[in-house]
């Protein structure tokens, strides 16, 4: 991955929990963990994890409806000409990471 790349991959991810901490109703704690970039910067996927875990659904309707705001929002705070298509999506990594580690501790 280029350097180009990871600067925006940073920013995105900046932009992203900004504008969650923003926008959430603080019913649930949602953390952005991750930033992919695909078609050479065209599409990124923003990961987050949600606690309580039960919020989960409801958060990622939450922000799939959010995607358009979330979008102006980075356009004012990013100078950039072409902007990705932005999808958000439940950080599944992260999740299993979590429960490996779960595991290991109880061992």
């Amino acid at each position: 991955m280029s350097q180009r790349d990871e600067i925006l991959k940073e920013l995105i991810k900046k932009i992203a929990g900004e504008f969650v901490q923003k926008e959430s109703n603080y019913t649930s704690l949602i953390t952005i963990t991750d930033v992919s970039l695909a078609e050479r910067g065209k599409r990124s996927s923003i990961f987050f994890t949600v606690l309580p875990e039960e919020k989960e659904e409801a958060v990622l309707d939450f922000l799939k409806r959010k995607r358009s705001d979330f979008r102006e929002y980075f356009k004012t705070k990013a100078r950039m000409r072409a902007l990705p298509y932005f999808d958000f999506n439940i950080d599944k990594g992260e999740k299993n990471r979590q429960h490996i580690d779960e595991i290991s501790r109880n061992m």
